[in-house]
């Protein structure tokens, strides 16, 4: 056992949060709390439990879990859950770098030796969706995910509609396959034309069809096409996914586990969704850690479907993806679709903290750049 010393968090290009918690043996380990738009919230609530979890015992994950959760009285949500995560991860890393073993070793053992990915890419026109495609075909990938349609609101024009079906098809014929994001753009009237629209052409999945507010709305439309319905990002914990797999509304859930409690609370949601025979495919267009971190949950998952990854292309030329803050990067090397699992003990990365460190200097919060309709109004982003 080892008291934990101190924990502290970086602020980190391009949109990251690390945290790093040390033990008085000088044992440590990494977590990711990153929450895209809303770092500054994340730091309020670490600085509170950093105060609170210095002392406590390190190898205590669950009851450090608990604490957080139970004592809290206002608990959940993105904020709070990201903070819990970072802590969560971190306690994880540590704690499996101690006994030399990965993570999913301590969460049961390996169910698999390699994960199947997909990564993101963009373009509203198909010649760059076939350019940004290629490119990902290039480096491995035979999936990827995709923007459903820049925009669309109460009633738009049906030729929107048209764009994304030739986008889809742009990819499927260079022998990929893709899933379709809707980012919970589109409102109901236009996503049940969309979601028919698409199924002729075999998308992976429709991603956020509706805002997860609406989850009347995603249940009716779910009724009405044979598309895979996935989403999950914005629910941050076993009690918000409840509803929807009581629903039967959901075919695959994409947990983040930057934004949902951690590697404690993923491996229960992942659980929870394997006893209504829904699908595991954490999304993650973040850090390398919370990469690391749905790795080992995964792992161990046999409703484990895909894992999303932010890969060289996701970001702009010049900032960083997930090789950066790393000394071995060539862990996330892709092969015919698939990565390898990740060997080493703990998460299985090595985190560069000289660089974490000296770019954490001088980083500014990431602010969203959000999204305005042709006529003025916001939208979402």
């Amino acid at each position: 056992m080892g008291k934990i010393a101190s924990i502290e968090y970086f602020r980190l290009p391009p949109r990251w949060l690390f945290v790093k918690i040390t033990d008085e043996a000088g044992n440590f380990g990494w977590g990711e709390a990153s929450l895209e738009g809303h770092t500054q919230a994340v730091e309020g609530c670490l600085d509170a439990w950093i105060e609170r979890y210095v002392g406590f015992e390190a190898e205590e994950i669950e009851h450090i879990w608990q604490m957080s959760w139970r004592t809290s009285f206002y608990r959940g949500g993105p904020v709070f859950m990201s903070a819990l995560a970072g802590i969560d991860i971190a306690l994880w890393d540590l704690k499996a770098k101690k006994l030399g073993v990965p993570i999913y070793q301590l969460l049961g053992g390996k169910v698999r030796d390699k994960l199947k990915v997909y990564a993101w890419i963009g373009g509203d026109r198909p010649s760059d969706v076939k350019t940004q495609a290629l490119a990902r075909k290039d480096q491995g990938f035979h999936s990827v995910k995709m923007n459903g349609t820049e925009d669309l609101g109460w009633l738009d024009s049906p030729t929107a509609l048209h764009d994304c079906v030739e986008r889809l098809k742009t990819v499927k014929n260079l022998g990929m396959d893709a899933g379709i994001d809707f980012h919970g753009r589109v409102h109901k009237p236009m996503a049940k034309q969309l979601a028919k629209a698409l199924e002729p052409h075999y998308p992976l999945f429709i991603e956020e069809p509706l805002l997860s507010e609406h989850l009347e709305g995603i249940k009716a439309l779910s009724q009405l096409t044979s598309i895979p319905i996935a989403l999950g990002e914005r629910l941050h914990s076993r009690w918000d996914v409840r509803p929807f797999l009581e629903s039967g509304c959901v075919d695959i859930l994409q947990p983040d586990v930057s934004h949902c409690g951690g590697i404690s609370e993923m491996k229960r949601i992942a659980a929870m969704c394997e006893a209504y025979d829904v699908a595991l495919a954490p999304h993650c267009p973040l850090g390398p850690i919370a990469l690391a971190a749905c790795v080992q949950v995964d792992a161990t998952c046999s409703n484990f479907a895909i894992q999303e990854m932010s890969l060289g292309i996701h970001y702009n030329a010049g900032s960083q993806d997930l090789t950066s803050y790393m000394k071995n990067p060539e862990v996330w090397s892709v092969k015919d679709g698939y990565i390898e699992l990740l060997k080493g003990p703990g998460l299985g990365i090595e985190v560069d903290e000289e660089m974490v460190r000296e770019l954490s200097k001088n980083t500014k919060a990431w602010v969203s750049p959000g999204f305005i309709g042709p006529g003025g109004e916001i939208r979402e982003w």
